[in-house]
């Protein structure tokens, strides 16, 4: 799990690509203090291991469900990425309760200033609007924001001037994608309303030996 605050802007290295997958190599300070290989960093909202470390980088393995849903496969070298290390016990909860787990990507379709801010509108499908709530918490590229205004086609977030320095949000174009995972509880709470018993199979304990057990035989 994750916090949604970004810790440092990390750079690709190198990416290395095969047929349905690829590899990166990713340049980085502070997410390498006490790190392990195996261990977790989100790279710009996605959940990767890492699978070797050098002096001043990491590499993980991207797998094509993780490329066919995200903002991954467009990255190149040199290219800026939001990271941030696992969530352990002695870590503050700044942000709100992330996975690295993206749900689907979303396009960049206007900034705007506003005295010290900036707004950004992401266009989002119908899959990903369900969840997306006024005042409610969503993470673009791996950053914990909260959702200033919602229509039925984009959403918008407003970007305070630390939070446009310390990630790559600002760095992006229109038009641009950006990676999407959904408040947490929303997705559970629907799962919960639909269920219903009647769907679960009914096992049939009213056997032979229950009956003859209980005196009806």
């Amino acid at each position: 799990m994750f916090t949604g605050i970004v810790e440092e802007i990390g750079e690709i290295q190198k990416v290395k690509t095969a047929t349905v997958s690829s590899e990166l190599t990713i340049r980085a300070e502070k997410v390498l203090e006490n790190t392990n290989v195996g261990d977790s960093i989100m790279v710009n909202g996605v959940c990767l291991t890492v699978k070797n470390l050098g002096k001043n980088t990491f590499m993980a393995d991207v797998m094509s469900e993780t490329l066919s849903r995200t903002n991954l496969n467009t990255f190149s070298k040199g290219s800026p990425v939001n990271l941030e290390r696992a969530l352990t016990l002695q870590k503050p909860l700044g942000g709100h309760m992330v996975s690295g787990h993206i749900d689907d990507t979303g396009k960049i379709t206007r900034f705007k200033n506003e005295d010290n801010a900036v707004w950004v509108t992401v266009q989002a499908n119908t899959n990903i609007l369900r969840y997306v709530i006024e005042k409610g918490s969503i993470a673009i590229d791996g950053i914990s924001l909260t959702v200033a205004k919602v229509t039925q086609e984009d959403f918008q977030v407003s970007i305070i001037p630390h939070t446009a320095e310390e990630t790559t949000l600002l760095k992006n174009n229109i038009g641009d994608l950006v990676n999407l995972e959904c408040d947490l509880i929303g997705k559970y709470v629907e799962k919960l309303l639909k269920y219903s018993p009647e769907s679960e199979p009914v096992q049939n304990h009213l056997t032979e030996s229950f009956l003859q057990k209980n005196g009806f035989l």
